[in-house]
């Protein structure tokens, strides 16, 4: 027989408070809520509206409705996460089980409900995490003996339930069942090729159909192969509201750029940030529209215009990095095209030391990724420190996911080695760094 499901709704990754506190939700996830879950005799079922760039969809509330148990952190006050509560409390008397990390505040609405409360480390980890699993595992036990936790159910006499026809629930458990069957699937195939990555979207059918979550992974297994035609026919054919949600149209934007379509993707990138205002993301993906078109310009012999897309490309960048001081990407670009003009634009002293503060704080709060070691080498070239960059490189390359990443990274240096060359400032080291990068971006 097979368990029962419990839906849990929770924000995803690595997010920081109001109060400064960072936590790692996948961790929370990871070391306490689904091994509660799991121990309370029940198969633990993750949202994944974060994923699907916090699209609320039809399978959604679904799993919200049908789901016979479901866990709600409210840690953060995530909206996302408060609005399913509502869905779910009106709908179903009990089996709702609320947690928040200990020192956050709950809002008024919510405070006398009965939530457990768990202990986070530095890192935003849960720590000693076995008190509040069996917390979670007891209230689970009196759950399923009808005890109702639902504010609205135990407010107004009664009301009932919707009843819901058997053969419904058993069509959601397929669904449901399918969908991860699905996501494995893309998991396996994006390690393989394009070509495998699409046979598993031939299986799919109609797109209105298919979970979000799932759309989403088909859309960035296509990015992990650099598929980018397939990344920009998919996101035009996604249904609506997905496709018009920030992550989609960042993902079209950059796909476009990749095609050369430089001047559709500028549109595409421009609307959103006039619509949703400035985010580090999207003026970074902005800035390499103006940088690949400065390149190209610069190829082909138009000086000024070049000079014109350069400044362009610095002030996006630069305007990505002041949106957010936290992520260091969109500095790190800037101060590299900084380096590149004639003379060097004197602000990149200023803004280098933030720019390695921030990717070192990051590494600090969480778990580094490629990203972040390859921000460190391009300072470290910039700065002329080569045991740093020697140091960053090797870790950099042993986290790549995909060729596209280090290609990225190479491109940067070789910028930054033809500039110094023209002005008799290039260093021998930095070519052995870029041939290690080019090796590994064909692997």
């Amino acid at each position: 027989m097979k368990e029962p499901l419990c839906f849990v709704l929770m924000p995803f990754g690595r997010k920081t408070g109001a109060d400064g506190r960072m936590i790692d939700f996948d961790r929370v996830y990871g070391d306490l809520i689904a091994p509660a879950i799991s121990a309370a005799g029940l198969q633990p079922l993750r949202a994944d509206q974060e994923t699907a760039g916090g699209i609320i969809h039809k399978p959604m509330f679904e799993r919200l409705i049908l789901s016979p148990f479901a866990l709600a952190d409210l840690t953060q006050a995530n909206a996302n996460v408060y609005y399913e509560l509502g869905v779910r409390h009106a709908f179903r008397p009990g089996t709702t089980v609320l947690i928040v990390a200990e020192g956050s505040r709950l809002p008024f609405d919510v405070q006398m409900l009965r939530t457990i409360h768990y202990k986070l480390d530095d890192a935003g980890a849960p720590t000693g995490p076995g008190t509040a699993q069996a917390a979670i595992v007891a209230f689970f036990a009196e759950a399923r003996k009808g005890i109702t936790d639902s504010p609205i159910f135990q407010l107004m006499d009664g009301l009932k339930p919707a009843e819901v026809d058997h053969v419904k629930t058993d069509v959601f458990r397929d669904r449901v069942e399918y969908s991860e069957q699905i996501k494995q699937k893309l998991a396996a195939a994006v390690r393989t090729s394009a070509e495998a990555v699409r046979a598993v979207e031939q299986e799919l059918g109609p797109l209105e159909d298919v979970e979000s979550g799932v759309l989403i992974d088909l859309l960035l297994s296509y990015r992990s192969r650099s598929a980018w035609q397939d990344v920009a026919d998919l996101a035009g054919r996604l249904p609506e509201p997905l496709a018009s949600t920030v992550l989609v149209r960042e993902q079209l934007g950059m796909a476009l750029n990749r095609l050369k379509r430089r001047e559709e993707a500028e549109q595409v990138l421009r609307k959103v940030i006039d619509e949703k205002g400035p985010s580090s993301e999207t003026f970074g993906l902005l800035g390499r529209v103006y940088k690949d078109r400065w390149e190209e310009a610069k190829n082909s012999g138009q000086g000024f215009l070049a000079d014109g897309f350069l400044d362009q490309a610095t002030e996006a960048y630069l305007k990505g990095f002041e949106s957010d001081w936290r992520d260091a990407y969109p500095g790190v670009n800037a101060v590299t095209l900084m380096e590149l003009k004639e003379p060097p634009d004197e602000r990149r002293e200023k803004i280098l030391p933030l720019v390695r503060y921030a990717v070192e704080r990051k590494m600090a709060q969480g778990k580094p990724d490629y990203w972040d070691y390859a921000t460190l080498l391009e300072l470290a070239v910039l700065a002329g420190d080569k045991d740093e960059a020697r140091k960053s490189l090797g870790k950099a390359l042993a986290l790549a996911r995909a060729g596209w990443e280090p290609e990225t990274t190479l491109r940067n240096l070789r910028l930054i080695g033809e500039a110094r060359k023209a002005r008799g400032t290039a260093v021998a080291w930095q070519a052995e760094v870029e041939a290690a990068l080019e090796q590994r971006a064909k692997q």
